[in-house]
């Protein structure tokens, strides 16, 4: 396969992770695009990046070290959640967050995840459960589940509520999520894509943060559709089959900027 091709296969991904590190999709972007920029002003990278996943998040975790409360200080400054995510990147934990969603999110080995974070394999497993033991402590929300497959609903309630938070409802339609926020406005959104009237999740979320800015993960079998970069999109994508390391993870991520309301 060619070098570009292959670049352009795992892109979408790319976007996902560095969306989930930053809590912002322009600021996520921007870092995806000063490593692909990098690349190319460097053949011996460029090279590397015939070698799969890991050399092309290597390369994005070497401009994220580097360089990354420069950009967030620097990026257009779009609205509040915006604002938001810049003033909490100034007191992220960094490594520890960047092993939990490299092993879960991206579903990375621990020995990926140490080459890709330039660490011994010992150093992030204990990153990996430092990450954990601050979720831990995370403090409760109420949680609203817009899904209409009844077994993963039910399955996401049990996970939500094991992580000490509320559900203040679920819905399987735009119409249901619009009754459950008539009634009280949660604190954090896991929603599916396809709905089962075949209204859209995108747009009950859109009703939603247009009442209040909310942290919102949505959830799809397809989550490449929604991470070209080339729109407004969402911040948090899980992707079905999910595993539920994976969705406490991005709970957790959503719930740490607080917001993530899609950005331009």
């Amino acid at each position: 396969m060619p070098l570009g091709e292959q670049v352009a296969n795992n892109l979408p991904y790319l976007r996902r992770y560095a969306r989930a590190l930053t809590g912002s999709q322009s600021t996520g972007d921007a870092f995806v695009r000063q490593t692909l920029e990098a690349a190319l002003a460097d053949d011996e990278l460029k090279a590397s990046l015939a070698d799969g996943r890991v050399p092309l998040y290597r390369a994005f975790n070497k401009v994220w070290s580097s360089a990354y409360l420069e950009t967030a200080g620097d990026a257009p400054e779009t609205g509040a959640h915006e604002s938001a995510a810049h003033d909490r990147l100034s007191a992220i934990t960094p490594l520890n967050r960047q092993a939990l969603l490299l092993t879960t999110l991206e579903d990375f080995t621990i020995d990926q995840t140490a080459e890709i974070m330039d660490l011994d394999s010992d150093s992030v497993e204990k990153l990996v459960q430092e990450a954990i033991e601050e979720i831990d402590r995370e403090s409760s929300t109420s949680v609203l589940i817009i899904e209409d497959e009844p077994l993963i609903s039910m399955q996401l309630e049990d996970l939500v509520t094991s992580l000490g938070h509320e559900i203040c409802g679920t819905a399987a339609t735009r119409t249901q999520a619009q009754e459950v926020v008539a009634e009280r406005t949660p604190g954090l959104v896991l929603a599916d894509i396809q709905l089962a009237d075949g209204s859209s999740g995108l747009d009950a979320v859109d009703d939603i943060l247009a009442l209040d800015s909310v942290p919102v993960i949505f959830i799809t079998a397809y989550p490449e559709r929604l991470l070209t970069g080339d729109r407004p999109e969402p911040t948090y994508l899980v992707t079905k089959p999910f595993k539920e390391a994976t969705v406490r993870t991005a709970i957790s991520q959503a719930l740490f900027f607080n917001s993530s309301q899609p950005l331009g």
